[in-house]
């Protein structure tokens, strides 16, 4: 049996710290209840969902189209952001999208898409 390593275990650097994972999402929901929906949308009817990757907005979009609802996606903006939340601001430059919906408006043109 080999001596034990006064250093203890050598860490995989490729797998997460323990909690990590949880911990993130924990920021990103703290970040997301941080950042303003857009008033004009809102008296317009449309709810705020969440705020999601820009990558994967499309495929939400259509989920939520799939349901009946008209559906935008709002880039996030910095200016949506509360002034000390550095994450908010993060969230911004990484392209994510604020998805909102509403139900369908009879005669209605439709959601506006993944914008």
């Amino acid at each position: 049996m080999p001596p034990a390593d006064p250093l203890g275990p050598v860490p995989n650097e490729l797998e997460p710290a323990p909690g990590a994972p949880a911990q993130a999402e924990a920021r990103r929901r703290a970040a997301e209840s941080r950042l303003e929906a857009d008033p004009a949308r809102l008296a317009d009817g449309w709810e705020r969902r969440f705020v999601i990757e820009g990558r994967r907005a499309a495929d939400l979009v259509r989920l939520y189209e799939s349901l009946g609802f008209e559906v935008v996606a709002d880039p996030v903006r910095a200016e949506d952001a509360a002034e000390d939340c550095n994450d908010c601001r993060v969230v911004a430059l990484l392209d994510f999208r604020m998805i909102y919906t509403r139900v369908k408006r009879a005669g209605g043109a439709g959601g506006a898409g993944a914008t």
